[in-house]
């Protein structure tokens, strides 16, 4: 296999192509379907809990599915796991559009999609380690990253624009449908690569590969790394609301915006051991700007805060460079489909906590910037106190976890 160095070499490679643009495709779709549901929400409620509820806690079912049935990204073959979560997406999204849909009846389809990625949804990133070269896994998940930071950006403001001139039910159509392409692109640019591992019950193996991994002395730390101290730092982002009212969408842009600067930088630039040496400082920038919120900074000052500290997200690169290291390719679907269930869990729990921390303050734009310090220092002192752990995973650790027989 020949070797990735270079965007050029990277997108020469015809089933990341369609990986990538089918990321873009859904993380569009889902911020556009995800406004639209959140704008139903809170017209026919005003409740704030419930508009965020429908808006960000689908991820908390992803505990359910992965607990019973991770193991699903590893004994299904990836083109059929990912056809299965993308057809199960765009029917959901068409059902949301029926005017007038029972509310029971929209949070239950609100869980079904998390529920069939947790089972197969690690299909895509094991794809992508499987597609490509050691030395350019990294590249290309720090481009799939920036894919998702990106139509975030582009999704929500896109979707935003669209409530102007369309309805809701407009919108859930028009995911829908952009689903429907990206269930075409799935059929038409990708091989039907085998499975990874072959078993004969899907819980049991599930049970065991997770057994093995939040067993791991190498393995745990990793995860833990990847979930806690970022999903405390989202704790602070959830606040960017009530910090800075609606003026918060800069502070959101200007995060997205140091994001995907970390990934390009440490995904493309920097080599090997200079980007694994750098997980200590750069779990600790993604916290350390939040520090200065105790003193209520200012919009602009803020905006400069927030825009380092999220550079500190690609510290997540070379750890899940480790992943790969240190685990098994067997278990390769299920290793990234618990990350990923990981780290969209601490996320949902990491807001919030921030917001009981900002009312226990007593709310306000102040009670909020204070919440903000708050999270950064659990955020730093989560970092230190796994950084022993972490060292048993450092290069030179020749150790495979999670893929039992």
């Amino acid at each position: 296999m020949e070797r990735v160095k270079t965007y050029r070499q990277l997108f020469a490679i015809r089933e990341f192509r369609v990986l990538f643009l089918v990321q873009c495709i859904n993380i569009g779709a889902y911020a556009v379907a995800s406004l639209a549901l959140g704008t139903i929400t809170f017209a026919a409620t005003g409740s704030p809990v419930l508009t965020a509820l429908a808006m960000f806690g689908a991820p908390l079912m992803r505990i359910v599915g992965q607990t019973l049935f991770g193991s699903g990204s590893d004994l299904v073959r990836p083109r059929t796991a990912l056809l299965l979560v993308f057809t199960t997406t765009t029917v959901t999204d068409l059902l949301q559009a029926i005017p007038g849909l029972a509310w029971g009846w929209r949070f239950a389809l609100l869980a079904v999609g998390p529920l069939i990625t947790s089972a197969l949804g690690g299909s895509m990133m094991a794809l992508v380690s499987d597609i490509l070269p050691p030395d350019g896994f990294i590249l290309g998940r720090a481009t799939m990253n920036i894919a998702v930071g990106g139509m975030q950006i582009v999704g929500y403001g896109i979707g935003g624009l669209l409530l102007i001139t369309f309805t809701t039910t407009q919108l859930f159509l028009g995911s829908g449908v952009a689903l429907l392409v990206a269930v075409v692109l799935l059929r038409l640019g990708l091989a039907d690569h085998p499975p990874r591992h072959a078993a004969t019950s899907l819980v049991r193996r599930t049970r065991e590969v997770n057994r093995a991994l939040l067993g791991s002395r190498v393995i745990r730390p990793l995860y833990l790394t990847l979930w806690v101290p970022n999903g405390l730092i989202v704790g602070c982002e959830a606040l960017f609301v009530p910090f800075a009212g609606e003026r918060a969408g800069y502070l959101f842009a200007v995060t997205a915006a140091g994001m995907l600067l970390g990934d390009v930088v440490v995904g493309r630039f920097l080599a090997v051991a200079v980007r694994d040496r750098l997980i200590g400082p750069l779990r600790l920038l993604l916290a350390v700007p939040y520090l200065a919120f105790f003193a209520v900074p200012s919009l602009p000052y803020a905006a400069a805060l927030a825009f380092v500290a999220s550079v500190g997200y690609s510290a997540s690169l070379p750890l899940q460079e480790r992943l790969v290291t240190h685990t098994d390719a067997q278990a390769r679907g299920q290793v990234f489909g618990l990350q990923g269930t990981g780290l969209m869990v601490g996320q949902a729990l990491g807001a919030l906590l921030g917001g009981v921390v900002a009312t226990a303050l007593g709310m306000g734009p102040v009670a909020a910037a204070q919440a903000m310090g708050v999270m950064a220092v659990a955020s730093v002192v989560v970092s230190v106190a796994l950084t022993p752990g972490l060292r048993r995973s450092r290069p030179g650790v020749a150790v495979r976890e999670g893929a039992p027989a």
